[in-house]
């Protein structure tokens, strides 16, 4: 997720009329003035994936002067299960970072590193790589025991965004994301999210629901029990079938108290669905997810 300079806020505020719907007027300001980035980049957990990104497909469509630097950093903490399924949560803390470059390039801790390689008024398609940060049977002994960790390893990840139109900003997107290590599946989503009333000149929010979907190496990886797996732990062996795993609604919200300095917030559930609720694994079949983060834009 990103954010874009106060001068060209201005310029979009400038540019609203008093005829404008609130709902688009919200639009507006949310295509110049994105989400900034959760701290665990695609670490599994009930955060919707379009939250990574949330208003980056509005912006070219609402102000489409857009600086060649976009930059902005600052600190966050989220409070989330430990692993997907889990019914423990805990606290992780760490870095907010995005970068732009003359929207082509991106560094991101919610994103990833990518690029861009397709694009038009209303919509995007963009490559990027990124890490998961995996399971580690360490977080959760009681439960997890016998089963080994799943290692972090990159990904890349292909995504697509489509904005319906600028009278109705609706965002529609889907992602398939591959790991090189950890799970060595497929996973991908399909999510649409739109901002929302009750915004202003300093505070706008979207909200949208998610499905995550996922092949049998992913699934079984994070759900399934293997025989060897069966002998070292509590669980009988356990099969996670390919299909939908999860389904999810998420918010996210920005408030800029200061010219340069805004707080962010997005919050999400996830209800896991099919074999990844049945796996033995799951405590938990129904999780949320809270990150907040204090950014600086420049």
């Amino acid at each position: 997720m990103s954010n874009r300079r106060k001068k060209q806020m201005i310029r979009c505020r400038d540019h609203k009329t008093t005829a404008v719907a609130p709902w688009l007027a919200a639009a507006a300001v949310a295509g110049i003035a994105v989400m900034p980035a959760p701290v665990s980049a695609q670490t599994p957990a009930p955060l919707q994936e379009w939250q990574y990104s949330a208003g980056v497909p509005l912006e070219k469509m609402m102000a489409p002067e857009i600086p060649t630097w976009q930059v902005a950093v600052g600190a966050a903490a989220a409070f989330q299960p430990r692993y997907d399924g889990a019914d423990r949560y805990h606290f992780e803390g760490g870095p907010s970072v995005d970068i732009r470059y003359s929207d082509l390039y991106f560094i991101s801790t919610g994103e990833g590193f990518g690029a861009n390689v397709a694009q038009g008024q209303n919509w995007r398609i963009s490559l990027a790589a990124a890490y998961d940060l995996g399971r580690r049977g360490q977080d959760d002994d009681e439960h997890l025991h016998g089963l080994g960790n799943i290692n972090p390893a990159p990904e890349l990840k292909l995504a697509a965004d489509y904005v319906v139109s600028k009278s109705f900003p609706l965002v529609l997107r889907a992602d398939i994301r591959r790991s090189f290590g950890g799970s060595n599946g497929w996973v991908g989503d399909l999510g649409a999210y739109m901002p929302l009333p009750g915004s202003s000149k300093t505070f706008f929010w979207f909200a949208g629901p998610s499905l995550t979907f996922a092949d049998s190496k992913y699934m079984n990886s994070w759900f399934g029990v293997s025989q060897a797996q069966a002998a070292d732990s509590q669980y009988s062996y356990y099969h996670a079938s390919a299909g939908l795993k999860s389904a999810g609604f998420g918010v996210s919200a920005i408030w800029f108290f200061q010219k340069h300095w805004f707080a962010a917030c997005d919050f999400a559930l996830e209800q896991l669905v099919g074999s990844a609720a049945r796996s033995p694994i799951t405590q938990r079949s129904s999780n949320g997810v809270l990150d907040l983060s204090i950014n600086y834009q420049f």
